[in-house]
């Protein structure tokens, strides 16, 4: 699908469960490249097979393993992390030449994407240090959304993983985002909405407020 934001035309496009880890890495530097010879800004959605993803600052020992789960490097920023089914990921392909060149701000904007979208369904999302968005369960932050990008020529790739209804143990097989002593929770586990196509619709609202 195509929608209009202050840029222009944003392109919008849902990859299923069979596109292998590679080939999501190989459509994502396809539209980088197209983004910097002037083609639309993309939004790609996916939901991954279960896999872990290795980005540039992931501590071998930070990996467990888990019921054959592979591992793929990744060229992003960030540790290790799980993707799998119930998971939103979604890979905002954005012309930052034209958005202000600062991948702080960038970063900030992506939370505030989780953030809202976290409050239509009722959850209070908030920032730490550590990038990704947290909330509170019984009084200790959990991580509900992990954050890895990856800027060329100030043209993002990469992006964001929203767990809406994941399998929560599989997060058992690596130390999520380098970070021990935090747990990692779900909508499903707050026992809020997660339907995953009523998730996408405010998750493209919101997009299209944060990034006009």
């Amino acid at each position: 699908m195509t929608t209009m934001n202050g840029k222009g035309q944003l392109h919008i496009e849902y990859w299923g469960q069979d596109l292998p880890y590679p080939d999501a890495v190989a459509r994502q530097e396809a539209a980088v490249a197209d983004v910097l010879n002037g083609g639309q800004e993309k939004l790609f959605m996916v939901e991954h097979a279960p896999l872990y993803t290795a980005g540039s600052s992931a501590i071998p020992a930070d990996y467990l393993g888990y019921k054959d789960i592979p591992v793929y490097p990744s060229g992003r920023g960030g540790q290790y992390t799980y993707h799998g089914p119930g998971q939103r990921v979604a890979y905002p392909i954005l012309d930052l030449r034209e958005r202000g060149r600062d991948l702080r701000k960038y970063i900030h904007s992506l939370q505030e994407w989780l953030i809202l979208t976290l409050a239509d369904f009722g959850v209070e999302g908030y920032r730490r240090d550590e990038v990704g968005v947290w909330v509170d369960v019984q009084g200790q932050p959990h991580k509900i959304a992990a954050i890895g990008v990856r800027v060329r020529k100030w043209v993002t790739f990469h992006g964001i993983a929203l767990n809406v209804c994941p399998d929560l143990s599989h997060f058992q097989g690596i130390v999520p985002c380098g970070i021990r002593q935090f747990g990692v929770t779900s909508l499903a586990a707050l026992g809020k909405e997660h339907d995953l196509a009523m998730v996408d619709r405010q998750l493209i609202e919101n997009f299209q407020k944060v990034f006009p």
